[in-house]
């Protein structure tokens, strides 16, 4: 009986351990007050698609996910994972890309085909912060830190590093974030699968920054809409101001055509290898 009491205390207190670990919340005591009509960044932003349903360059691959990494700012950002870790890899390798330079891994939600290739990630890079909404289950939180990562919860918008931000938490069936940078042009939103609604979002964004949307790419979950539907979120995306425009991943292939045909030469294309310069 006495074994079973001690075993039993053990038991209670690791699983005690494990959902009441606290983590690091990502605060910015400035808020957004940094954040100016004019003011942004002042050399060119890389942003290198690593991972896509479709691919821009050949020899590297395609698949069901997103990944896009973030340099030329004070720190370098990697924005999900996509699915599988061997592509992961395959292509971030083939891309000549540098693990040991990223900074910080950002995650746009909990669901595979963002998060999938972190194990992948880990064997080239570990020991950052991997930063993600507070919503996340704990089991993804205590799987962090085993594969030596160290989760920094999300809630509110907040600077990653200088002129990025995350936009906070929208909070819905499948709770997102993503990430915002800030240049001269305006706000520039990448995306990760837009589940609340990518109008939503960029209609919070635009309010709670206090700054116009330049730019807006990624996955915008459109993939069921009805061209009706398509028209009308078409039409919201130019009514809000957005300059540029660049769908991808689960926005839906007849989906993405509509905005390309609406968007014409202001469309970017994405796509495995395709690398995007922001100044």
């Amino acid at each position: 009986m006495k074994r079973f009491l001690l075993t039993f205390c053990i038991l209670i207190f690791s699983l005690t351990r494990f959902y009441s670990q606290e983590y690091r919340t990502l605060e910015d005591k400035t808020g957004l007050s940094g954040i100016s009509a004019t003011n942004g960044i002042e050399n060119p932003v890389t942003v290198s698609i690593i991972y896509d349903n479709y691919v821009s360059q050949s020899g590297l691959t395609s698949d069901w996910g997103f990944s896009v990494l973030i340099s030329g700012l004070n720190k370098t950002v990697l924005f999900d994972t996509g699915t599988n870790p061997d592509i992961f890899v395959s292509n971030f390798k083939k891309m000549n890309l540098d693990p040991g330079a990223v900074d910080y891994l950002v995650l746009s939600h909990e669901h595979g085909d963002h998060t999938g290739g972190i194990p992948g990630f880990v064997k080239m890079r570990s020991d950052i912060p991997v930063i993600f909404p507070h919503s996340f289950s704990d089991k993804f939180k205590k799987d962090m830190v085993n594969l030596n990562l160290e989760p920094v919860l999300v809630d509110k918008p907040a600077a990653i590093c200088d002129n990025l931000y995350t936009s906070g938490v929208f909070d819905y069936q499948i709770p997102e974030h993503s990430l915002v940078l800030n240049t001269k042009l305006g706000l520039v939103v990448i995306t990760g699968c837009s589940h609340p609604g990518i109008i939503r979002m960029l209609s919070e964004i635009k309010s709670k920054f206090g700054k116009n949307i330049y730019m807006v790419f990624g996955g915008f979950h459109l993939l069921q809409k009805s061209d009706k539907e398509m028209e009308s979120i078409i039409r919201d995306l130019k009514e809000l101001g957005v300059v540029k425009c660049g769908a991808t991943h689960c926005t839906g292939d007849h989906q993405i055509q509509m905005i390309r045909e609406a968007y014409g030469n202001d469309f970017i294309e994405m796509g495995v290898g395709n690398t995007l310069v922001i100044n």
